[in-house]
């Protein structure tokens, strides 16, 4: 067992590094990832556009940050099956299953929350 070393800026430092570099490979190995961004930019620019309030630019963060995280976790788990079992084996599809359902849990949620922020903005656009 490793001992526990006192707080370090250092250690702290490379610890975000490493988040960093999970991010970069996030994005640029996963194709649900950069359709995630994607549609992350297309909503920041709508909030911008529609003058979202500070309480819809949390859920909208919220929502945003939930995907990627939900997105990293699957992707993390899909790695790590990969590496234990290469061949085929129905436990680990059902792991990597559930682990995409996950993402689409999250997805729909975001999409409702999305609604709920976007569709009055839109509707009072309309009206106006």
């Amino acid at each position: 067992m490793k001992d526990k070393v006192g707080f370090s800026f250092s250690a702290r430092a490379r610890s975000f590094g490493y988040a960093w570099k999970g991010i970069k490979t996030l994005i640029s190995n996963e194709h649900n990832a950069r359709i995630h961004l994607f549609a992350t930019v297309c909503v920041v620019i709508a909030g911008v556009l529609l003058g979202l309030s500070v309480i819809e630019w949390a859920v909208v963060a919220i929502c945003i940050g939930g995907v990627f995280m939900a997105e990293a976790l699957n992707s993390a788990v899909e790695a790590l099956c990969d590496k234990v079992s290469p061949e085929y084996d129905p436990l680990i599809g059902k792991a990597k299953d559930m682990a995409a359902g996950a993402v689409l849990l999250f997805v729909c949620g975001a999409a409702v929350a999305g609604l709920c922020v976007f569709v009055p903005k839109l509707l009072a656009l309309s009206s106006s």
